[in-house]
């Protein structure tokens, strides 16, 4: 048995509750091409091997590529890549693999520690969306980013991250996880989320623009929005803006929803004459 490493943000999940609901948010089919990030000693592997058309899996620690080898080498649907998920490159690597190109979804559990940095690697930017969406993302991540992601405008948890993912993907929580239910057990508790990439009804006439006033304003959250983007926007215009959109015009940055966020770099753009 490989143990955990705190190196790479390892913790095994034992609960065969989590893996079943993991496994049905993924609502796998004998098509689906599957990506699994961490594979780790490969208990959700071996679960959703059997149901899909076949399974990408991306292991950065050399001790469990050599256990998951020895244990799924020979399953016919299964691959097995090593390396840094943010450094792979998935489409280079699998280029002489026709069966295995270009997975339609994601399911995994991923370390806490580079959350972040993958859902943008799966999602892309604002200004640059994953060329080839996929269509499902299935992930174990901690409960707090979790609650980041599919936050409503108002809430405490609402923030950049939280327009940045919802201009790019319907977000859902499946469930709890509690900090139990693995080995070791982490500091904090878990939860699982299910990200379906799309295109919104409005999109941003200028993404990077769009991007750009989102991390402004959000800089200071006690602020008002006004006050936050006074270096790059009028504070009277923005009123009279936000005032428009039936935004009251002292609201802060996460009172404002991610749709009411496009349409204010919108007019923005219409009031430049763009």
């Amino acid at each position: 048995m490989v143990r955990p490493r705190k190196q790479f943000g390892q913790h095994w999940l034992k609960s065969d509750k989590a893996l079943d609901a993991i496994v049905k948010a993924a609502e796998c089919s004998t098509n689906d091409r599957i990506l699994e990030i961490g594979p780790g000693t490969g208990i959700l592997t071996r679960r959703l091997l059997p149901l899909v058309e076949s399974l990408v899996a991306v292991e950065i620690d050399r001790d469990l590529c050599e256990l998951l080898v020895k244990q799924l080498g020979k399953k016919e649907n299964f691959i097995l890549l090593q390396g840094d998920f943010l450094t792979l490159d998935l489409d280079a690597n699998l280029v002489a693999f026709p069966k295995f190109q270009q997975p339609n979804k994601v399911v995994a559990n991923i370390p806490y520690n580079i959350t972040g940095p993958i859902i943008e690697k799966l999602l892309g930017t604002i200004a640059n969306p994953n060329p080839q969406p996929f269509d499902a993302i299935v992930l174990l991540i901690q409960k707090e980013v979790a609650e980041r992601l599919y936050a409503q405008a108002g809430s405490k948890a609402f923030g950049a991250l939280s327009v940045r993912v919802q201009y790019l993907a319907e977000c859902e929580l499946i469930c709890h996880v509690p900090a139990g239910a693995f080995y070791p057990p982490p500091k904090v508790d878990s939860a699982v989320v299910r990200l379906r990439p799309r295109q919104m009804e409005v999109t941003a006439r200028d993404p990077k623009r769009l991007e750009n006033l989102v991390k402004l304003g959000f800089g200071a959250k006690r602020k008002m929005l006004r006050n936050n983007l006074q270096s790059v926007v009028d504070r009277d215009r923005l009123s009279q803006l936000l005032e428009q959109l039936n935004i009251n015009p002292q609201a802060r940055a996460e009172e404002i929803s991610t749709q009411q966020w496009v349409e204010l770099v919108n007019l923005l753009d219409v009031g430049n004459g763009e």
